[in-house]
């Protein structure tokens, strides 16, 4: 997902509920710098520990009204699907937003991007890449700037 996104080093990345952080680490492979938010203490606390001396800032925070950064920025995130609408409305708003690749519902993601000339369907991922199981499966949203 990492390498699809595009991402350089260099690029900041927000990971919307980074939770253990298996997307962090995979941004930080590739030389980026990293804002992982994560609302749940433990979860945040062994991002802390795990990234220790990374460039990862960790945030407490929920992943719909977290601060953004205020230099232009990337998201690529697998955040809680429950909170996704308002995920998108704050990131089609965010103006210094460059681009933001996140995993949802394949059914979402299709909607989205019949709506939205600015969203469109990235790669489809099976249910069986979850653990547990996505019962639908997912894609990636893509969202662009304006």
């Amino acid at each position: 997902m990492v390498a699809r996104a595009g991402i350089r080093p260099g690029d900041v990345v927000v990971d919307l509920g980074a939770g253990t952080g298996g997307l962090t680490a995979a941004l930080v492979a590739v030389g980026a710098t990293v804002v992982a938010v994560e609302l749940h203490p433990g979860r945040r606390a062994a991002l802390g520990e795990r990234f220790a001396g990374a460039p990862v800032r960790v945030v407490a925070g929920d992943v719909a009204t977290c601060p953004l950064p205020r230099r232009p920025f990337r998201v690529v995130a697998n955040p809680p699907w429950a909170v996704a609408e308002s995920v998108r409305a704050r990131l089609l708003a965010a103006p210094r937003l460059i681009q933001a690749d996140l995993v949802l519902p394949r059914w979402l993601v299709r909607r989205w991007a019949e709506r939205s000339p600015r969203i469109a369907v990235g790669t489809s991922l099976r249910a069986e890449s979850f653990h547990p199981p996505a019962p639908t499966g997912a894609a990636v949203a893509v969202i662009r700037r304006r």
